[in-house]
């Protein structure tokens, strides 16, 4: 089995990318959302760590961002508790899938969290600064303070750059998405 991981900065259009290629995805957002919604366990430890945020299950997105932009360090005890839920979620997934040829990683810290191993072949999602800006200021729940300390856990792009084996200029066009990824498809398969 082929592991595609998807790198590139916040609202890049990694997603986007991951789904283009026809193969499963494991979504780590989706999942992280799933969890927030069905795991008591994950409330419990976050309740038990940062009470003042989580008071009652299901856990809320606006409990999670307030607690983020309330203190910085708390992004991190958030991430480690979520972390190694998403790890479980992702090793069911790979073992889920193991008949298929190609399965696409799409985790926003897959670098940082050292979730990839060397066998992974990765993918960089490059897109103008500008143009990622516009698209996340669309967004319902745009928040630059949020999006500046998640940047701020992240590693730089040069070096996630440096470490893809290939790199998709994404201009937001379906059309040259696609052919890209189907030029990678080729020389992968």
């Amino acid at each position: 089995m082929i592991k595609i991981g998807i790198l590139g900065d916040i609202g890049s259009g990694k997603s986007y990318v991951a789904r283009s290629f026809g193969y499963p995805v494991f979504d780590a957002d989706k999942e992280v959302s799933k969890l927030y919604k069905t795991n008591k366990k994950i409330f419990k430890k976050l309740k038990k760590i940062l009470p003042k945020y989580f008071k009652e299950f299901p856990i809320e997105k606006h409990q999670v961002l307030n607690a983020i932009l309330d203190k910085k360090e708390n992004l991190s005890k958030i991430v480690k508790i979520i972390h190694k839920e998403v790890k479980e979620k992702m090793r069911s997934f790979l073992k889920k899938n193991t008949r298929k040829k190609i399965v696409i990683l799409d985790i926003p810290l897959l670098l940082e969290n050292k979730i990839n191993d060397k066998n992974y072949i990765l993918i960089f999602v490059q897109s103008k600064k500008s143009e990622v800006l516009k698209r996340l200021k669309k967004r319902k729940n745009f928040n630059q303070n949020i999006l500046d300390k998640f940047k701020k856990i992240q590693l730089p792009l040069d070096y996630k750059r440096k470490k893809s084996k290939f790199i998709i200029k994404n201009d937001f066009s379906k059309v040259n998405v696609k052919k890209l990824v189907k030029d990678i498809k080729k020389q992968i398969s």
